[in-house]
């Protein structure tokens, strides 16, 4: 009688990417980060993994669980202070090495207000968090809701 493969197994969920997916468990294996060797590692396979041009079901699986290690051990040994919405803003801008008045016509916000936030006069509400979000194309979370 042939063997029933569990349907939560290893070869049942990747069928024949499972070497690949034991192989970087067996490199790196997936438990809570102890230390800074251990997150350095971590860090060494999450970059070799990204710089890939795609990934394997297999590769993804193990990235998305590695990189949650990796921000737990973060988040407990090197917390990261709150970043303003003023400082965030003008790193985008001088990242992108971009004009106040191209912010204010690529996200109709104008260049006042911009400048006002820029200065520390003044927060960013909702709508101008999504607008700058969208145009620098990141999370809406990277601004601090006037934090």
């Amino acid at each position: 009688m042939p063997r029933r493969r569990d349907a939560g197994s290893i070869a049942a969920v990747y069928g024949a990417g499972q070497d690949r997916y034991l192989e970087l468990i067996r490199r790196f294996p997936l438990r809570r980060l102890q230390s800074e060797a251990d997150l350095d590692a971590a860090i060494a396979v999450v970059n070799e993994l990204i710089d890939q041009d795609a990934l394997t079901p297999p590769e993804d699986d193990y990235l998305d669980i590695l990189s949650d290690l990796v921000e737990e051990y973060e988040d407990v040994h090197h917390p990261m202070d709150p970043v303003s919405d003023a400082d965030m803003l003008r790193f985008l801008i001088e990242n992108k090495a971009l004009t106040q008045a191209a912010v204010a016509t690529g996200t109709g916000i104008a260049e006042s207000t911009i400048s006002e936030v820029l200065a520390g006069k003044r927060t960013l509400n909702r709508t101008q968090i999504g607008k700058l979000a969208a145009y620098f194309k990141v999370e809406p979370g990277a601004f601090g809701f006037g934090e």
